[in-house]
């Protein structure tokens, strides 16, 4: 079933505030044109782990978009990283849970593993792991005695798999890199980014942050040759030209940043990032987004971001790959009309599926966005689209 889900996915307000020097969407690469819709699934917004503990009882009692709290068990939400395991499934990441730390102490932070399957219209949660820390690597204080993770305690956005199933995350309120086992739990102490300091993060020491609160690591890539994590901060460090996001490099046998970074620069300085991942060695898909959800949503697009710098600026090249608000959709899949649109607040997920597929989707800040249909929570929705030109990615990103 697995290996025929993933087969179907694969077949089947202007902007107010500019940059200075705003980058130029097709410097450097070819016109990807259009983008098509191959698969739709979607897993409703009221979705629990079975068998959990209760959660949302600092949220207030709502409801939201028709939804009360608190809630019996942990939901499903918050797709904020994607791993795909390559035989049908994708693991997903849940973020810090509903938004701050102040409300989220009994969110539980957890990878899932899910099935989309596009013939049906649905997502399978075939289970999942909570992250942990019983070997006590993490030198703060953490809200729960027993040392599972939760909300407050760190605000995971961002996901990789190693060969050795490991996997680590990239949280915001270090921010950090996290590093844990197949099962979830921390294998070695967080890994700060030297001279990048959130307001959450406990070692301010009364000093002032300069990042801004969940601004921190959205995004995070796995180097195709696997020995490099490339971290990239949502937000401009106090300093930097605004709208220039750093993109450091990570050596994995050092455990130690090599000093190198990148700049990506967001098309507005309203824009976030929401994900990214490698193509090759030098290029890499990243999602750029506005804040705006259902009709006021006017920027989510995918650019191509290239390290090589053609034009010498200073900045990573960026291509245009695909707009997600105008998305080509002749077969009316999901019951939606010829244009599909992502209208999503956040959508922090993009992975590769074959050279010219690529699978999105988003996170739905349960119960809080409801970009789909206004007064309607959102569900988590999976989608692949196809470019219309290829890649020519480097075969490893596609393992």
């Amino acid at each position: 079933m697995r290996r025929t889900s993933i087969s179907i996915m694969v077949s089947a307000a202007v902007l107010t505030v500019s940059l200075a020097s705003p980058a130029v969407a097709d410097r450097g690469g070819q016109d990807f044109g259009r983008a098509t819709l191959t698969g739709f699934a979607s897993l409703p917004a009221e979705t629990f782990v079975p068998g959990s503990e209760p959660s949302g009882s600092a949220i207030g009692a709502g409801p939201f978009n028709g939804i009360a709290a608190p809630f019996a068990h942990q939901p499903v939400q918050g797709f904020s990283g994607v791993v795909n395991r390559r035989d049908g499934t994708f693991d997903v990441l849940s973020d810090n849970g509903y938004g701050n730390k102040a409300n989220s102490a009994d969110f539980l932070l957890r990878v899932h593993r899910v099935e989309p399957d596009t013939r049906t219209g649905k997502v399978k949660v075939l289970g999942g792991f909570n992250l942990s820390d019983p070997d006590r690597h993490v030198p703060f204080a953490l809200t729960r005695a027993d040392r599972v993770l939760t909300g407050p305690d760190f605000d995971v956005e961002s996901i990789v798999r190693m060969p050795d199933g490991t996997y680590w995350t990239g949280d915001e309120f270090g921010p950090w890199l996290l590093h844990f086992s197949a099962r979830g739990r921390l294998l070695e102490a967080p890994i700060a980014l030297e001279g990048v300091r959130a307001p959450e993060n406990p070692y301010l020491n009364g000093g002032e942050p300069n990042i801004a609160s969940s601004k921190g690591f959205e995004g995070m890539v796995r180097s195709v040759d696997g020995r490099r994590l490339y971290p990239l901060l949502e937000g401009t460090v106090t300093g930097d030209t605004p709208g220039d996001l750093r993109f450091s490099e990570f050596d994995l046998r050092k455990r130690a940043y090599t000093g190198k970074r990148f700049v990506y620069r967001l098309e507005s300085t309203v824009n976030a990032i929401g994900d990214a991942i490698a193509v090759d060695r030098h290029r890499f898909l990243v999602i750029e987004r506005d804040g705006g959800q259902g009709d006021t949503a006017q920027f989510k697009r995918i650019y191509l971001a290239d390290t090589r710098d053609r034009d010498g600026d200073g900045l990573m090249d960026k291509t245009l790959v695909a707009d997600l608000l105008d998305i080509a959709n002749p077969k009316g899949l999901g019951g939606f009309g010829k244009t599909f649109r992502f209208p999503f607040q956040t959508i922090e997920d993009v992975n590769l599926v074959d050279d010219r597929t690529l699978a999105v989707l988003n996170d739905n800040n349960f119960p809080f966005s409801s970009g789909r249909t206004a007064g309607k929570a959102d569900d988590n929705e999976f989608i692949t689209i196809r470019l219309s030109a290829p890649l020519h990615a480097d075969r490893r990103a596609l393992r």
